[in-house]
């Protein structure tokens, strides 16, 4: 069997794992940065990416090409309104 045929629900419970474990990842990051925790800010980095991966490949898996394309259409438009707030726009 392949991830893409497991039912809906199943992958929708190993994304939202992986969300909860990116955002984990994401509190031990900011807590080595602050030099609140034994890990140093490079394996705490390698953690994050870890996490993030796991995040997007299950994000792959739920969603179809269609779907895709209006994510990066999304994603777009985001990126240009994070650049407006940031250029004081």
């Amino acid at each position: 069997m392949r991830p893409e045929d497991l039912p809906l629900k199943t992958k929708l419970v190993q994304l939202a794992e992986e969300c909860a474990e990116l955002a984990q990842a994401s509190l031990k990051m900011i807590r080595a940065i602050d030099g609140d925790t034994p890990i140093n800010e490079i394996d705490a980095r390698e953690h994050l990416l870890e996490e993030i991966a796991d995040v997007k490949l299950c994000a792959d898996i739920i969603t179809t090409k269609v779907e895709d394309k209006k994510i990066r259409a999304i994603y777009t438009r985001k990126c240009r309104r994070w650049e407006d707030r940031l250029s004081g726009g």
